[in-house]
């Protein structure tokens, strides 16, 4: 596959690529700061496998798509909620991602995502509810106060200085991913090091595009009230080791979203190791085959 490029409105341009022409599309969105590789490729096989056109793309400010021209949030305005005139929301994110599926001439998708991608998918399903055929929202939760937060010791590492030299950038995801991934299965410190190479390569000093990505999900708060109106068939993946989106971000998920499912992955942290890919696949073509509840929308 190579990387391809779509206008999704707004002056917005996104970085996609897709595999298996001719499957049920099948959209992985990723997360905060993350690049659509870090869907991994093994997994992504297995979908495809299974009869899935799978479609990654970058969110605006990261990769190959558009980055945004005005200075990320200092700590201190994070702190305060003091943004940017230009600061998007989950919204505009939302609305990229539908410009995608326009640009793809989808009418609609299943849509899975990661942490804040699963924001935006939430976000979609919400507002767009025709455009989505089943929602998967995975390590993620719903911007309410004191529900699904970092650990402390995550924060630390999040407010680290930026890394100025690709060196210095793999070695710091290496130390983030050691912390908040998956200690029930085995650290797979090569393949985090492949990712965050092409990570920089793709696009180097990646921090700025990070804090407005991050500004963006802090400046949509609380989106229980919005989750309420869901009406798409909804899985809800989190695992019992999550340090960046505690496990009651889950739970609070599958609360908010009327008929949602909630299955923990037992040793999972905020990542997708190799060991969960068969489990994971498994999972989610048994909810993208289910046939539609009479409770929920046609």
């Amino acid at each position: 596959m190579s990387a391809q490029s779509a206008a999704v409105g707004r002056g917005i341009t996104l970085a996609y690529e897709r595999s298996g022409a001719g499957g049920t599309p099948l959209v992985l969105i990723a997360g905060l700061g993350q690049q659509l590789h870090e869907w991994p490729e093994p997994l992504c096989a297995l979908l495809v496998g299974r009869g899935y056109e799978v479609i990654r793309f970058d969110n605006r400010d990261v990769g190959g798509s558009t980055h945004a021209g005005f200075p990320p949030p200092r700590p201190i305005q994070l702190l305060r909620g003091r943004w940017h005139s230009e600061q998007y929301e989950l919204d505009d994110l939302a609305a990229d991602t539908v410009g995608l599926l326009d640009a793809l001439e989808l009418d609609s998708a299943h849509l899975v995502g990661m942490s804040m991608g699963a924001m935006i998918a939430q976000t979609v399903a919400a507002r767009y509810p025709a455009r989505v055929r089943s929602l998967t929202s995975i390590m993620s939760t719903t911007g309410a106060a004191r529900i699904g937060r970092p650990a402390w010791s995550t924060w630390r590492l999040m407010m680290s200085r930026p890394a100025r030299t690709r060196d210095d950038h793999i070695d710091a995801a290496v130390r983030m991913y050691r912390h908040i991934g998956s200690h029930g299965y085995p650290f797979e410190e090569t393949a985090v090091r492949a990712r965050a190479a092409l990570a920089w390569d793709r696009d180097p000093h990646p921090a700025p595009g990070v804090g407005r990505q991050l500004a963006g999900i802090m400046k949509s708060g609380d989106r229980t009230r919005q989750l309420r109106a869901v009406t798409a068939p909804t899985l809800v993946l989190h695992g019992d080791r999550d340090r960046m989106v505690a496990p009651t971000g889950g739970a609070a998920t599958a609360a908010a979203i009327p008929n949602a499912r909630l299955h923990t992955l037992p040793g999972m942290g905020h990542d997708l190791p190799t060991g969960v890919h068969s489990s994971l696949a498994d999972l989610l073509h048994d909810h993208l085959s289910a046939p539609v509840r009479s409770t929920d929308a046609p």
